[in-house]
């Protein structure tokens, strides 16, 4: 049975949680400040942490930055803080996902399953053609050099990546980046933020090679 730490220092909200998690079929130990947090992380085992970022004695950040110090335990931050600068912090502590409040119970499960198992392939690393995105450093570099993304064109190559090869619906992947930034997002916004991305990731982003098109579906990134 997997062992997840919960940091959340909402207790309705902990409560609610927990009695879903185990429904669920994992086991939760629950703390409830960064200092009760990181003594129970120390006194066992787990298998993924779930970790609000504001703590009355402190902030999820500092709990992120020791677990990833000491070991390749992933962690998902739960939080309503919606603003880049947050998202951008955590993936730069070590994070390997970030779901925003409110969130679907359903979609949690799925990314507590997703990171367990990027966990168990062994390697942060994800690669396509010439990119290379580092998770445990949150980092994307092409050819070597490093690339500045946002966090949500961060969290769509991400997703992109992690699925290579797969077509993803825009559906899907709206559905991505509203969970990432808590705001509304459309696809439109989709539109906007494929474009920037591809600026960014492609030599001749008129003509992509890495993230094709697929008319009236999707899009997928390929190998070659």
């Amino acid at each position: 049975m997997p062992n997840i730490l919960l940091v959340e220092d909402d207790e309705q909200l902990a409560r609610t949680l927990i009695r879903f998690l185990q429904s669920e079929g994992f086991q939760v130990i629950h703390a409830t400040g960064q200092t009760d947090g990181l003594a129970k992380y120390r006194q066992n085992s787990f298998d993924c942490a779930l970790l609000d970022i504001s703590l009355q004695d402190g902030n999820g950040f500092s709990i992120c930055s020791a677990i990833k110090a000491d070991s390749d335990t992933p962690v998902i931050f739960l939080t309503a803080s919606a603003d880049e600068a947050c998202t951008v912090a955590g993936f730069d502590v070590g994070a390997d996902d970030y779901i925003g409040k409110p969130f679907r119970p359903r979609e949690l499960i799925a990314r507590i399953k997703n990171a367990m198992r990027r966990k168990h392939r062994g390697s942060t690393l994800l690669t396509c053609q010439n990119l290379q995105l580092d998770q445990s450093k949150g980092v994307v570099t092409k050819s070597g050099s490093e690339l500045f993304l946002s966090a949500l064109e961060y969290r769509l190559l991400l997703v992109l990546l992690t699925n290579k090869d797969q077509l993803l619906s825009r559906d899907r992947l709206i559905d991505e980046l509203w969970s990432a930034s808590s705001e509304f997002v459309s696809d439109n916004t989709l539109n906007v933020y494929m474009k920037r991305l591809r600026e960014k990731i492609e030599d001749d982003p008129q003509n992509p090679k890495i993230i094709k098109t697929v008319r009236g579906m999707g899009y997928k990134v390929v190998s070659q």
